[in-house]
């Protein structure tokens, strides 16, 4: 077990670990618990009702957060031609094609998304063994693998709050919804954006209660429980 210091203790003392609480009651919670020296990062954990091992229970998506990440995010294009210039005119950060392939195998890796056309697959697939277990591979399930012509798009959701999801091995799922320094009307929109990503997900081969457990969180700061049937009727209202 590890060992918590003051701090950690006085913010866990203010939750009831026997509670449930609404959405709004737990954001408005994990504001008031987080004890970092910074713009701490607000997550919420789910637990799904699926076993990834099988193909048809994997879990995996992207939710455009309304009131964005809070944080700045490096983009990364593997493109040619005019779809090069498409993605620069767009903003993205890096562009190109065999020049940052070969930066990428010499161990650079300063982005936080990449976004590739179809075209420049050959060369990025054979990164996968660097890229993949960074979740920084294109995927066309991640809607990071796009025609030249919906670039621009795709660039300006990533830079305003597009965030992939995908279920761990246990069926775990972390997404980010800002930071402590978001309103919680902000917090409690991405939440509901996420959550109902989520369930649009759910995939042909899960049975049963879908999300089993929600947690929201900040960085370094307790889990607090959410109230599943408090969750699912505010999503529908």
């Amino acid at each position: 077990m590890p060992r918590h210091g003051r701090k950690y203790k006085e913010a866990l003392a203010k939750i009831d670990r026997q509670k449930a609480y609404s959405p709004t009651e737990a954001l408005a919670l994990v504001k008031e618990t987080s004890y970092t020296g910074f713009d701490a990062t607000v997550e919420t954990h789910l637990h799904l009702g699926v076993d990834p091992r099988h193909a048809d229970q994997q879990v995996r998506g992207v939710v455009n957060l309304p009131s964005g990440t809070g944080r700045q995010v490096r983009i990364l294009v593997f493109a040619e031609g005019e779809a090069a210039r498409i993605a620069e005119a767009a903003g993205a950060d890096y562009v190109g094609s065999d020049d940052l392939v070969a930066k990428i195998q010499a161990g650079w890796l300063d982005f936080d998304i990449a976004i590739a056309i179809p075209q420049m697959m050959g060369k990025v697939g054979r990164q996968g063994r660097i890229l993949g277990p960074r979740g920084l591979m294109p995927n066309p399930k991640a809607g990071t693998i796009v025609q030249p012509d919906d670039l621009a798009q795709v660039i300006r959701e990533a830079r305003q709050g597009r965030v992939e999801f995908r279920t761990e091995r246990g069926g775990g799922l972390h997404v980010p919804l800002g930071k402590v320094s978001f309103t919680l009307e902000q917090l409690l929109i991405n939440f509901l954006a996420v959550l109902e990503a989520v369930s649009a997900a759910r995939p042909p081969g899960a049975k049963g209660r879908y999300i089993n457990k929600i947690v929201v969180t900040s960085s370094m700061g307790p889990g607090i429980k959410v109230d599943l049937n408090a969750a699912q009727a505010l999503r529908a209202a």
